[in-house]
């Protein structure tokens, strides 16, 4: 199963969460598409439920399937919390963290930034949006990519940069500080239904 690349609002309004962060998507229709508009069924099962919960972590890091249950088994055999472990390797991903340092708008537009080679990871230009960064790394913007506009009005909108990052608006570049906390990582999502969908 390839990467989703349908409509982001349709797919946010469905799962009831919003995927690009910006929080558009439900202000205008806060319900599941479809004919029925908010008239619609609303139980699900427990396997319902965890399958939703799965797909709202999938579509909001905008990973397949296999990266993400790949993902997903390299954090059961890390020590300490199975949930917790795995929204940490996802938070560390490349495409994330340019996300989070607030060079891109959207996580897509991040990915699209790191794929196009305006990214550098250590002074050296990294080109994988899977890429895992590990603590203490510097992630920057390449020199000949520092007066690109898209990157220049992403820096003037941002307003906020998690504890575990530090950013220099000045240099385009941010160091992955510490892996984040559970408390700093997205409220909406449990991930222990996460670990019980893959533990059938």
């Amino acid at each position: 199963m390839s990467r989703y690349t349908g409509p982001v609002w349709k797919k946010s309004r469905r799962l009831g969460i919003s995927l690009t962060g910006t929080g558009k998507e439900l202000d205008k229709r806060p319900y599941a598409p479809g004919q029925h508009g908010p008239n619609q069924r609303k139980k699900l099962s427990e396997y319902g439920l965890q399958l939703q919960e799965k797909q709202k972590l999938r579509f909001m890091y905008g990973i397949n399937e296999r990266q993400f249950r790949n993902m997903f088994e390299q954090a059961g055999k890390m020590k300490g919390v199975h949930g917790e472990n795995f929204m940490i390797l996802l938070e560390s991903r490349l495409d994330n963290l340019v996300y989070r340092l607030g060079l891109a708008r959207t996580r897509r537009q991040a990915r699209q930034l790191v794929g196009h080679g305006h990214i550098t990871v250590d002074g050296g230009r990294v080109d994988i949006a899977s890429y895992r960064v590990k603590p203490g790394q510097v992630i920057g913007v390449r020199e000949k990519s520092q007066n690109l506009d898209i990157i220049k009005e992403a820096v003037e909108a941002n307003n906020f940069v998690p504890e575990y990052l530090t950013f220099d608006e000045d240099k385009l570049e941010g160091t992955y500080s510490r892996f984040p906390e559970r408390s700093e990582l997205p409220a909406e999502i449990n991930e222990a239904l996460i670990v019980e969908f893959y533990s059938r």
